[in-house]
């Protein structure tokens, strides 16, 4: 799996930036001039967005990022830049006087979206300005590992631009309009489902949308000039187009239409990101989608952190593992540079105290793997009636946690043959008691790792649970 883990990905996202503003408030009363909310300001949210969202994920995945576009000497443009430094993103924002920074203004009431309002300046950059852009475009862009390029229609991308572009050794295009593109012969783009109707001068008369494109996908790769070509489905996912192979598909999980915002932006970074550390297309496919999964579960603008997309990833392969298999999946994690926390217990009846404790360990490291008594182990330590759920159950359950990767079962007394595979950096136990009172601590700190303690919430017990609920009445 192509991560961009064994190095920093040295990335350059050149394009139309503009801030993204969301005006949070409350509507309880209607307007007397019109039948429209009136909406009382209570709070307002600035984020990157377009390039500059590209290039504030990349960031959180992990890249080294040079962002270049262009802005205003207006207040949007000052907020944009702010936010960016917050976010860690070096920018180099040419200042185009009398220009307008591209604001976008979102009015959202009890998570409902109920009014946008924009302001923009699509006018050709001044013959100085694009010079300028030129120059700062020529500085970094030919050492960069992978080169972004964000098109939406603002200006920046006129054909001296784009042909400063062409050549480069990886260029991923993202634009509204793919056909202006094609004399630079982009390694890959990233149009939508409408961008690519209109690309083929064609009515899209087609309830399959899937079979639309699948049926014209060599057609699409011609018409662009690109190695491989991106078509975004929204909901329905992606297909990914290649010269002589069948279409990819990604699956999306759907969304409300105003929860995607910016989800593109970040698709885009995360597939630009790991085709630049190695992954072949489908796999930075596949990183894209599930990285647009991550965000498109919060409201806003949002990124996804490198982590988080790791996490997403691994969900892909399943959290239920075998320990053969697991071991090799951690090996993996370990060439990236992820910590492994490992914890084990028979997790009977999952109560808050294992939630809690579960989630601190899973902020001790990157990948938490979770050891479950089998039922015949259950049985010789907590005896006869237990365990009250079977192990696949309580596996299942455990897999469900937002912070658990893996789960794995074993049959022994301890986990020790477990430890003796996985060899965990941090080895985590819930309790009130010492490190040296563990059995195992003297193998996991022979083998490089550290042992920890959390304590358990006060009065929090399965035992107690179980005790509580065979003392009710049959009838309750």
């Amino acid at each position: 799996m192509g991560t961009s883990n064994e190095k920093i990905i040295n990335a350059v996202v050149v394009g139309d930036v503009m801030l993204d503003s969301w005006l949070h408030g409350s509507a309880k009363r209607l307007a007397q001039e019109a039948p429209v909310p009136v909406m009382s300001l209570e709070s307002t949210e600035n984020a990157p967005g377009g390039a500059a969202n590209t290039a504030a994920n990349l960031v959180a995945l992990g890249a080294r990022v040079h962002l270049i576009g262009v802005a205003g000497d207006d207040e949007p443009g000052e907020e944009l830049r702010q936010a960016l430094r917050l976010l860690g993103v070096e920018t180099d924002l040419l200042t185009v006087p009398g220009r307008r920074t591209s604001h976008k203004r979102r009015l959202v009431t009890e998570g409902q979206l109920i009014a946008r309002f924009d302001d923009e300046d699509q006018a050709p950059l001044p013959e100085e300005a694009e010079r300028e852009l030129l120059r700062r475009v020529a500085a970094v862009a030919p050492a960069a590992d992978v080169v972004v390029a964000c098109d939406y229609g603002g200006g920046v991308f006129t054909p001296a631009v784009r042909g400063a572009l062409a050549g480069l050794p990886l260029l991923v295009v993202d634009a509204h309009a793919v056909a202006p593109w094609r004399e630079c012969r982009p390694n890959a783009v990233l149009p939508n489902y409408a961008e690519v109707v209109r690309l083929l001068d064609e009515e899209d008369g087609e309830p399959d949308r899937l079979g639309f494109l699948m049926a014209r996908s060599d057609r699409v790769l011609e018409l662009t000039g690109a190695d491989m070509v991106v078509t975004t489905l929204d909901g329905e996912g992606t297909l990914l187009h290649r010269a002589g192979m069948p279409p990819y598909r990604t699956y999306a999980q759907p969304a409300p239409q105003h929860m995607a915002t910016g989800a593109g932006d970040t698709y885009t970074a995360a597939f630009a990101l790991w085709l630049a550390g190695g992954a072949t297309p489908e796999e930075a496919a596949q990183a894209g989608q599930a990285a647009a999964a991550v965000v498109v579960r919060r409201p806003g603008t949002a990124v996804c952190t490198r982590h988080e997309l790791l996490r997403a990833l691994r969900r892909r392969e399943g959290a239920l593992q075998t320990p053969e298999r697991l071991a090799e999946l951690l090996d993996e994690h370990r060439r990236g540079g992820e910590k492994v926390v490992f914890t084990n217990g028979c997790f009977d009846v999952l109560h808050r105290g294992h939630v809690t404790y579960l989630e601190q360990a899973g902020q001790l490291g990157d990948v938490l793997v979770v050891a479950v008594n089998s039922d015949a182990g259950v049985a010789r330590l907590k005896g006869a009636g237990r365990p009250v759920n079977s192990c696949e159950d309580r596996m299942s359950v455990l897999a469900a946690l937002h912070g658990v990767d893996y789960v794995v079962e074993f049959d022994e007394d301890t986990p020790e043959r477990l430890i003796r595979m996985i060899r965990p950096e941090l080895y985590v136990k819930g309790g009130d008691y010492t490190p040296e009172m563990l059995p195992e601590t003297p193998l996991v700190r022979a083998l490089g790792g550290e042992v920890r303690v959390l304590d358990y919430l006060p009065d929090r017990s399965t035992t107690a649970i179980i005790g509580r609920m065979r003392s009710l009445p049959e009838n309750a």
